[in-house]
């Protein structure tokens, strides 16, 4: 079977930055693949466009430009956060709060952002929002395990059901017994 718009395809691969020879920043392997419900749009468009018509037992190999995955890195994503904002009964948590923490957040309309923690200083908290792998052209290599038809619930969801794929799933409430 082709990989195609809503097919549950399960691939693994290996993540590099910058070249094909950079650093592995992600592998998937196949006790573990990444399984997901082609066209959904819950992958890059570029990922997906490349993977298109392949079949199970294929392999492949291609890289995209920073633009085509996460974007460039966007300076206005880096803001200076109040330190107040992290305060918990008026305290400071600073095993949470260090440099290179990642910290989940929402901005003011409740959309969860991570930020990185950058810099602290008396006052404030400078904070990267942009996505880790912004700004890095990516280079993947890896190998379609399986292609199947996406189940009515699947498509209905939005994703592929497999143990734990429906826990936070607005779709069906956290959890329907078909995950």
């Amino acid at each position: 079977m082709k990989v195609d718009k809503d097919k549950i395809v399960s691939i693994t691969y290996e993540l590099r930055l910058d070249h094909k020879n950079g650093e592995v920043v992600e592998m998937l392997k196949s006790d573990e693949p990444l399984v997901f419900l082609y066209g959904s749009g819950n992958l890059l468009p570029k990922f997906e466009e490349n993977l298109s018509g392949m079949l199970t037992g294929d392999q492949f190999d291609f890289d995209l430009s920073a633009v085509e995955a996460y974007g460039e890195k966007d300076n206005n994503a880096i803001v200076d956060v109040p330190i107040a904002v992290f305060e918990i009964d008026g305290r400071i948590d600073n095993n949470m709060l260090q440099i290179g923490n990642k910290i989940p957040m929402q901005d003011t309309s409740g959309n969860k952002l991570t930020g990185t923690v950058m810099l602290i200083t008396k006052d404030s908290v400078k904070m990267d929002f942009n996505h880790p792998l912004a700004g890095n052209h990516l280079f993947f290599k890896g190998e379609i395990i399986d292609v199947r038809e996406a189940t009515d619930d699947e498509l209905h969801h939005g994703h592929a059901h497999f143990t734990g794929s429906c826990d936070n799933c607005e779709s069906c409430g956290g959890h329907d017994g078909h995950c």
